[in-house]
């Protein structure tokens, strides 16, 4: 790579803090930064907790998550107010992996991630990650928080079960099996923590509202002496201090070749997430982020994260939302916000051990309601059949199946329904003298179409997708005219499907037979170029517009 090239790409993905710093930060910012920081760290502390207990992990690796993952991508991000940490959309696909491979394979899975993550970056394919159908996440989105709400019935009505079965349907089956013999207590509390959320969500938006609620039901748990299992009970002692360095054991190339589909998941959510946290800023600050910084951000923030003893990592949308809400000025404040839960970790995690799991899992029930976006669901059904079904398809592949493939059949199935849409919506008409009523929609500014000549417009691409429909229109043609005019003057772009229907066009024509292309687009006028149908053609036979292909195709039959 050259020194100008390095250049240009170490100045496109100049992280947004160095550009800040850059140009001139200040005390007063700071301690707006400082100020928000502290509002979002203690927003981040029970979901840091709630979502490692959800994956089936110590709730420990989620404050390592957020304090390394955080600062890492606070500090390479490419957008001033992103906060990062363990998100709800991870914790269906991290539970079926350490179910399946233990943490060792979720180390492994997340390094591959995040080194997909950067190479996505470094390529510039910020934007196309952005081009996921919205149904497609929609639907998604819907299945995790459908999946959520149900690991958390186990902790919510206290059920007596070592442990649960990461199937959607046989984890409902082993909750009927069990009904009988749920805790009171444990519901008790867990509604009250409930009732908190809502209450304070109406009453005091300010608050943190889950916070609160956490706080409330773990001292009503320890002023009453209630018998519900809390993180103590359940994990033992937490050790204070921060986590320590370790290397991923286990890495051999079939395991690799396992897990890379996960991988491929893991990597797409962080991108989709992280991307969205930061339109949502943009929207609601007027600044513009940098896509390709904030996707390599993403990379190390997650290899770093599994150094650490951290799990996957994104940007989170609704902590980016209270971070800006609360006055962040730059990437300081998300670094604040994991320095202060690296705090928690090192002076007050004993007071994490009081905390009711049955007061986290309601936490987790409010995020699988705010996750499931009944109000977006009932849009995309007002909108075009196909959407809806591509929606449906994508939320039931998650829940019954699996997720990754419900991204890949999402996108597979909207892409498809997008090509067959795009096939209908170009025209191809065919007109002669003989036939006036095919002729009515074209721009004829002269005398009548003589005949002999043969009008064939194409409006709309010429791809894949109506090459067929091209080829059988010109093969149904039963004598070939003196003058074939091919007008492209809605064709903004022709494919190598469509070039080979006109190749064999031009080798089966009749030795008498001229072709003519008028009104061609630059685009689709290169394309032809390249591949040599402009010079088989012949220049002399390529026209400005349709009226002056008439006028010399009335010279070739005057001949």
């Amino acid at each position: 790579m050259s020194l100008g090239i390095r250049k240009a790409v170490g100045a496109a993905l100049t992280p947004s803090l160095f550009l800040t710093m850059r140009n001139g930060y200040s005390a007063a910012m700071f301690l707006k930064d400082l100020s928000a920081g502290l509002t979002v760290g203690v927003v981040a502390l029970p979901l840091a907790l709630a979502f490692a207990i959800a994956s089936g992990l110590s709730p420990v690796s989620g404050l390592y998550t957020a304090v390394v993952a955080g600062f890492v991508m606070a500090f390479f991000s490419g957008s001033r107010f992103p906060v990062s940490g363990p998100t709800g959309a991870f914790v269906v696909i991290i539970y079926n992996i350490v179910s399946r491979y233990g943490y060792e394979g979720l180390v492994l899975t997340t390094l591959m991630a995040g080194v997909m993550l950067i190479i996505f970056g470094l390529l510039r394919l910020g934007a196309l990650i952005k081009y996921i159908p919205y149904p497609v996440t929609t639907g998604f989105t819907a299945g995790i928080a459908l999946l959520i709400f149900s690991s958390q019935m186990k902790d919510f009505f206290g059920l007596p079960l070592a442990d649960t079965p990461p199937e959607f349907l046989d984890k409902w089956h082993v909750y009927a099996q069990n009904a009988a013999s749920f805790s009171p207590a444990t519901v008790t509390v867990a509604l009250f923590t409930l009732a908190v959320i809502v209450a304070v969500r109406r009453k005091i938006p300010r608050i943190p509202a889950p916070v609160a609620a956490v706080v409330a039901a773990t001292l009503l748990v320890s002023l009453t002496g209630m018998p519900v299992e809390t993180i103590g009970s359940r994990f033992g002692a937490l050790t204070p201090g921060l986590p320590e360095f370790s290397l991923p054991e286990g890495v051999t190339f079939d395991r690799i070749r396992l897990l890379l589909p996960d991988a491929l998941t893991i990597a797409l959510l962080a991108g989709i997430e992280s991307l969205l946290a930061c339109v949502v800023a943009d929207s609601m600050t007027g600044d513009r982020h940098n896509s390709n910084t904030e996707l390599v951000a993403q990379g190390l923030g997650n290899i770093a994260s599994v150094f650490f003893g951290g799990f996957s990592a994104t940007g989170a949308i609704a902590r980016t939302a209270t971070n800006v809400r609360a006055g962040a000025q730059s990437p300081v404040s998300a670094i604040v916000h994991s320095i202060f839960l690296a705090a928690v970790l090192m002076w007050l995690l004993p007071l994490m051990e009081r905390i009711p799991l049955a007061a986290l899992a309601a936490v987790l029930v409010t995020v699988a309601w705010d996750m499931s976006g009944w109000k977006t669901i009932r849009h995309v059904f007002q909108g075009p059949k196909s959407d809806w079904s591509v929606m449906l398809l994508t939320f039931a592949l998650t829940v019954i199946l699996d997720l990754t493939v419900a991204v890949y059949m999402g996108v597979v199935l909207a892409s498809l329904l997008f090509m067959r849409r795009m096939s209908d919506l170009t025209q191809i008409r065919g007109g002669k003298a003989e036939e006036p009523e095919a002729l009515a929609d074209l721009p004829l500014h002269g005398e009548s179409v003589p005949e002999g000549v043969q009008i064939f417009s194409i409006n709309g691409p010429l791809f894949f997708g109506v090459a067929d429909r091209f080829q059988r229109t010109l093969e149904a043609m039963e004598n070939p005219p003196r003058v074939f005019i091919l007008y492209l003057h809605n064709t903004p772009a022709i494919d190598m499907t469509g070039i080979h229907a006109l190749e064999s066009f031009l080798a089966r024509r009749s030795p008498d037979c001229r072709i003519f292309l008028a009104d061609m687009q630059a685009p689709a006028r290169r394309t032809l170029a390249r591949v040599g149908i402009v010079r088989a053609i012949g220049e002399e036979n390529i026209f400005p517009t349709l009226d002056a292909a008439l006028d010399k195709a009335r010279e070739v039959i005057a001949e």
